[in-house]
């Protein structure tokens, strides 16, 4: 494409801006976390959620390095929280295939807007908040389903600022219209010589792992290094406009298509599991349904201190559960059968064995249905 041609499609994208729910990042003002408000994270390889929903740490070969993750009360002006990693314990000793970012994953479908793959496709612009300790990172954008990517670096300093990155549009790899893992806006913190040792693609490119994380900086450095970031937003455009805040219970209502947590953050007593019901299937166990808002996929669940949950029969008789023994085969998009230890006493099928609901009564129990990408 010409200069000409690309200044006409820049102008052209400008004035077809969207009006609304133009942000394509979920939780970009890191407003929800279901799973935890901090949590330690380790540096063995993993992809893995702590705490700010949506926002995932990937993490190449095993580092020396260890951070902290919380949602913080800090932010520019009209933000409330942001996402904020200290590291505590540094690494000096970096390995080729270290690598800590932290992403952000969006489903084909939701950017079929983009038009990528086409000669069509829409420029894009990410623009993000932070500070920190004075270190230089990486934004990247990662086409997953054709191994494409492009990338700026930013430099971050004690006060907060706001950054932007405009891209054009790939007119190669259209992006799969699916429920699966498409499109990643990713911030590269720290990285070995196998992600580093190329040049920074500035430009659309076939994935090189080399050139992923040319020129940062690393996070893992000193214990004295933290990082701030909040206002993510990802629009079609050729230029940043303002953040798009959406309401807290919208917001989390998109993260609970990915992740649903039940716990007792914000009861003083206990917490009764919604929409729980079931029976007593066997002498010693009981099958509980529950449902949960619509997720991606079909949901891994698991159970957080079990024993600190109690199912009340038919009879109002309370029964501490004394295990959870898994979902059942088959779990899906919008409910499941979960199978609890009881003590033994209860008839089985017996009316009075019938489950009215599962409750929590300690506050360090939790059920998490994850269907994250």
């Amino acid at each position: 494409m010409s200069k000409a041609a690309e200044l006409a499609k820049a102008g052209e994208t400008l004035t077809n801006q969207p009006s609304g729910r133009k942000n394509i990042v979920t939780n970009g003002a890191m407003q929800i976390a279901q799973r935890a408000t901090s949590s330690t994270g380790a540096g063995a390889a993993n992809n893995v959620y702590l705490t700010v929903d949506r926002w995932v740490v990937e993490l190449g070969a095993t580092s020396a390095g260890r951070f902290t993750m919380t949602q913080t009360a800090d932010g520019p002006s009209g933000f409330a929280n942001c996402m904020k990693i200290d590291c505590t314990t540094a690494d000096t000793s970096i390995a080729a295939g270290e690598a800590f970012s932290i992403a952000h994953r969006i489903e084909g479908q939701d950017v079929q807007q983009l038009k990528k793959g086409t000669s069509d496709a829409e420029y894009i612009t990410v623009s993000w908040y932070a500070k920190g300790t004075a270190k230089t990172y990486g934004l990247e954008v990662h086409d997953a389903d054709n191994s494409r990517n492009i990338h700026k670096l930013f430099t971050v300093s004690s006060s907060w600022q706001k950054f932007t990155a405009t891209f054009p549009g790939d007119t190669t790899g259209a992006l799969d219209d699916d429920n699966a893992k498409s499109l990643h806006v990713a911030f590269w913190v720290h990285a070995g010589s196998t992600f580093t040792g190329g040049t920074l693609n500035t430009a659309w490119a076939a994935n090189d792992n080399a050139n992923r994380a040319a020129g940062i900086d690393s996070f893992f450095s000193s214990t004295d290094n933290e990082l701030f970031i909040t206002g993510v937003q990802l629009e079609i455009g050729s230029q940043a406009t303002p953040f798009e805040h959406r309401s807290f219970g919208e917001e989390l209502a998109l993260c609970q298509r990915y992740c649903t947590v039940h716990n007792m953050s914000g009861d003083a007593d206990e917490y009764v599991i919604p929409y729980s019901q079931g029976q007593v299937d066997s002498a010693n166990r009981a099958e509980i349904h529950i449902l949960y808002p619509e997720k991606r996929a079909a949901p891994t669940i698991t159970v957080t201190n079990p024993t600190n949950f109690k199912v009340m029969t038919g009879a109002n008789t309370a029964i501490t559960a004394a295990g959870f023994s898994g979902a059942l085969v088959g779990t899906g998009i919008h409910g499941a059968n979960l199978f609890w230890g009881v003590s033994s006493g209860v008839a089985v099928n017996d009316h009075t064995g019938n489950i009215k609901n599962i409750y929590l009564f300690q506050n360090t129990g939790a059920i998490t249905i994850d269907a994250e990408l």
